[in-house]
């Protein structure tokens, strides 16, 4: 939908939510489950949350704050159901809830009891100002009104701010029911206005276009919304399309996929803006009045992984079957979340085990050597690097990248060689990429030769990156071993600035201070650099600094001292 639209969507359907705890008895039978579940959900364990809270409900049926919160976490774990039937009992002791609406809409649309739905919203149930309306016309679709459903969706085309929204919907309606005719019209714009359509809207237009037997339309609605490197779905769908196959109008089959494409929207609209907890009921919504919905369910993992909650994250990305394009997205989303639980055998596994299932799919190799790489595991992570790299007879500019990261690896294992030419591989398809021109110049630097190309190189990559801490960091100590010692002053300080609390730039500029004769700052930022944990070896070579000074850890490693310049300091 329209970049626009999304503040007012969050706006509406935040507009009253403002849960409250329990007022909890105090007996000893309720108050440790309920202790147990509120600082489960504090951490947004779900699972743990929804076990606690039953046995409070168990304990104080009647309580009108368990029984919303143990909604929520039911639906957090996309049990709508569950949900639903607390909802119910929720609005049987008279209490109006958002979630408990919420639920028990969810279950009748489920169900296929559109009249009810209708009935609901009659007597005055909501779910959110802005979805009403919406879930009101789908409804009336399933109820076989479609006449009066497009009068809904044309009101709110009528309200301001909602124009776009109502008419998005209205032409997926239309295109249910084989209208395409009509439900293209609207899309391109040609009586409204342009729709600014999001990624599922493209999709949606194309399949209408391609209905229509437009199937140039449709490639050239693709590529110039998503350009050349496409997904393998949207890649998937463009093969289709240039071999003249008609695609099914399958973005919206029914009613029910109608409203599943509301909380959707909706949810997508909220991701960022308000809590994931929170987004996250929305995007299960989705996945349970449409199973197998993948946008759903890769959303729902992806704010399962920010909430921490890895276990049930790995068990949604799993849901992804096999033979749909997005399989890998979710595989490597998996492995991710495996990663970040502390299963890093685990990870790496699902990553293998996905190259064999898809070896022509250079991004599962990259992702691969970038875990590996991360785990200092440079021979296995470069030979990964080399499988994604030999599928591509002619690198282009995207895979400067490529090189980069295999040249650190590289790098890494004393293969300076290889390293350097990955390194101006990646150069040559994009000239002028500052962190490429800093690692290579730095290297240059600590291998003590190519000074003059080194401090060309990070000279070019600071104009390029002038705030970066790291880039000027590499500036001042080029400087520095070019005996330049006031400029590395500056440089250095302004890179302690950007990183105050690295190791490794404030040893740096211990080591500056002291060639300008500021022998007690220097101290002081060598103990600064203690502070911040570096390497062992490092640690042990600013130790020997402040107790002998620079001067004589140089001479014992067999280099020249420092000649102190001329300085005010």
């Amino acid at each position: 939908m329209a970049i626009r639209l999304i503040p007012t969507l969050f706006a509406l359907a935040t507009a009253g939510l403002g849960l409250t705890a329990p007022a909890v008895a105090q007996s000893q039978g309720i108050a440790g489950p309920y202790l147990a579940a509120r600082h489960a959900s504090i951490f947004s364990d779900f699972r743990a949350a929804a076990e606690y809270y039953g046995q409070a409900i168990a304990r104080d049926p009647s309580n009108p704050g368990l029984l919303e919160s143990a909604a929520m976490s039911y639906m957090a774990l996309g049990d709508v159901d569950k949900a639903s039937a607390v909802a119910r009992r929720l609005t049987s002791l008279g209490v109006t809830s958002q979630i408990a609406n919420m639920a028990l809409v969810a279950n009748q649309l489920k169900n296929e009891q559109f009249e009810q739905v209708l009935d609901d919203f009659e007597a005055g149930l909501s779910i959110g100002e802005a979805m009403d309306p919406l879930i009101r016309a789908w409804s009336q679709i399933g109820a076989g009104r479609m006449s009066a459903a497009l009068e809904t969706f044309d009101a709110l085309a009528a309200e301001e701010g909602m124009e776009l929204f109502g008419l998005y919907h209205k032409s997926l309606a239309l295109a249910t029911v084989g209208d395409f005719e009509s439900a293209a019209e609207i899309m391109s714009g040609e009586d409204s206005g342009p729709l600014q359509l999001t990624r599922r809207g493209i999709i949606a237009y194309a399949e209408v276009l391609s209905q229509l037997e437009r199937q140039a339309d449709a490639i050239d609605l693709i590529d110039k919304a998503f350009g050349p490197d496409l997904d393998p779905a949207l890649a998937a769908m463009r093969d289709r399309l240039e071999a003249g196959e008609v695609l099914p109008f399958d973005s919206v089959r029914d009613a029910k996929d109608g409203a599943a494409e509301v909380f959707l929207v909706v949810a997508g609209a909220l991701s960022g803006e308000t809590s994931d907890s929170y987004t996250l009921l929305y995007s299960r919504v989705a996945e349970y009045l449409r199973p197998g919905h993948v946008d759903a369910i890769l959303l729902s993992a992806g704010l399962l992984e920010s909430l921490e909650r890895y276990e049930l994250a790995t068990e949604t990305y799993s849901r992804i079957p096999r033979d749909h394009p997005s399989f890998a997205a979710a595989e490597l989303g998996r492995a991710e979340a495996l990663r970040k639980s502390g299963k890093t055998e685990a990870a790496i596994e699902v990553m293998e085990q996905l190259t064999r299932l898809q070896p022509e799919n250079p991004s599962v190799f990259v992702t691969l050597g970038d875990a590996l790489r991360g785990l200092e595991r440079y021979d296995e992570a470069s030979k990964a690097y080399d499988e994604a790299i030999a599928l591509f007879d002619d690198p282009q500019q995207p895979q400067w990248i490529l090189f980069f990261a295999r040249g650190i690896t590289h790098e890494r294992e004393d293969r300076w060689e290889q390293a350097e030419a990955d390194f101006r591989k990646a150069l040559e398809l994009n000239p002028g990429q500052p962190q490429v021109l800093n690692y290579l110049g730095y290297s240059f630097v600590e291998m003590g030769e190519n000074y003059d190309e080194a401090l060309d190189m990070i000279e070019e990559a600071v104009a390029a990156a002038p705030n970066s801490g790291y880039i000027i960091d590499s500036l001042g100590w080029v400087q520095f071993q070019l005996g330049r010692y006031d400029e590395a002053v500056t440089n250095l300080e302004r890179a302690a600035e950007l990183m105050a609390v690295d190791p490794v730039v404030n040893d740096h500029l211990g080591d500056a201070y002291w060639a300008v004769g500021r022998y007690n700052e220097a101290r002081f930022q060598w103990k600064r650099a203690l502070s911040f944990d570096p390497e062992e070896d490092e640690a042990e070579r600013i130790r020997r600094k402040l107790e002998v000074g620079l001067d004589a850890v140089l001479e014992a490693e067999g280099e020249e001292p420092i000649r102190v310049t001329n300085t005010d300091g």
